[in-house]
């Protein structure tokens, strides 16, 4: 029985899921959108969030555990500056889900992760 676990394996080892978000979350906040599975999507839209949330406070303890999970630094610099900003007056839902549709190779249900503007 899985009463109260939550999360998907997505049939990958701990280390490589959390490299997987590390990078969607990275692309994501570099691209300001993103194509992927839809339980992907569904995975990393509560990170990403949280690090927008963290971006918004802006101060040195929120930028030192950004650099800790996000990969490149300039996009913690566009985080902390231009998404920061963008997002000063919303208080949360900074990242949208759009269903695609089933990809044409495994029939897997895709969608687009995207930045809400």
């Amino acid at each position: 029985m899985r009463h109260h676990v939550s999360g998907r394996k997505l049939d990958r080892s701990s280390g490589h899921r959390q490299a997987l978000f590390r990078n969607l979350v990275t692309d994501l906040l570099r691209y300001d959108a993103i194509t992927t599975t839809e339980a992907k999507a569904k995975e990393v839209r509560p990170i990403a969030e949280r690090v927008i949330t963290l971006g918004k406070n802006g101060d040195l303890s929120a930028r030192r555990q950004t650099l800790a999970f996000v990969y490149d630094e300039k996009v913690v610099d566009k985080l902390f500056g231009e998404l920061a900003q963008q997002y000063k007056d919303r208080s949360g839902g900074y990242v949208r889900i759009v269903k695609l549709g089933n990809r044409l190779g495994d029939g897997a249900a895709m969608a687009r992760l995207e930045l809400v503007k």
